[in-house]
């Protein structure tokens, strides 16, 4: 065997390693992303304003319209509803939060648990949402455009979605069940 042969094994033999070490190595990193690992949600998200619904003397009917039905009931605790709930996002950060509702009777006695956040995770903050300047000039044009034809502009809900008569609590409902107030959609049959 020639040193050129041998050179040429030992160099196919190292490529091969470094290559597989990377591969190897490149499966287990989680530093860009891979793999994808998904967050896992379990429970109720209760939040401050849902709990500032709830009074002592409730029945459980009005309690659970305030929060939601319970993720756990016991039959062996009949008078105790818990509201866990429990994230583990994709990174491995766990949020835990437990609340636990008491009644006697059949009416809500008292309640305990963690302190509970502001918002749904859905919710967005009112002064985080902005309109593009795009959208502000087409608001703009069409209240002109209405103005222009002799009547009121119309309240927008947003872009293209308008209500055009909102009652009022001492205002008759409208003549047809066809009438909505909402403009652009059909009526529901």
């Amino acid at each position: 065997m020639s040193i050129y042969t041998k050179f040429a094994y030992f160099a196919r033999i190292g490529v091969l390693c470094c290559g597989l070490t990377m591969t190897l190595a490149g499966c287990t990193s989680t530093k860009f992303g891979f793999p994808y690992k998904v967050g896992v949600q379990q429970g109720n998200w209760i939040t401050k304003d849902q709990v500032a619904m709830i009074k002592p003397g409730m029945t459980r009917e009005q309690v659970k319209f305030a929060l939601g039905s319970p993720a756990l009931t016991d039959v062996f605790h009949a008078n105790r509803w818990d509201y866990p709930y429990f994230y583990r996002s994709g990174n491995g950060n766990i949020e835990e939060r437990k609340f636990t509702v008491f009644f006697v009777d059949g009416k809500l006695d008292k309640w305990v648990g963690d302190e509970q956040p502001e918002l749904q995770p859905y919710q967005i903050v009112k002064d985080e949402v902005t309109k593009s300047e795009r959208e502000d000039k087409q608001i703009k044009l069409d209240d002109d455009q209405t103005k222009a034809a002799g009547l009121e502009p119309s309240k927008t809900l947003a872009p293209g979605i308008q209500i055009d008569g909102v009652l009022t609590d001492n205002q008759a409902e409208p003549a047809s069940s066809t009438d909505t107030g909402v403009t652009g959609t059909q009526p529901m049959r």
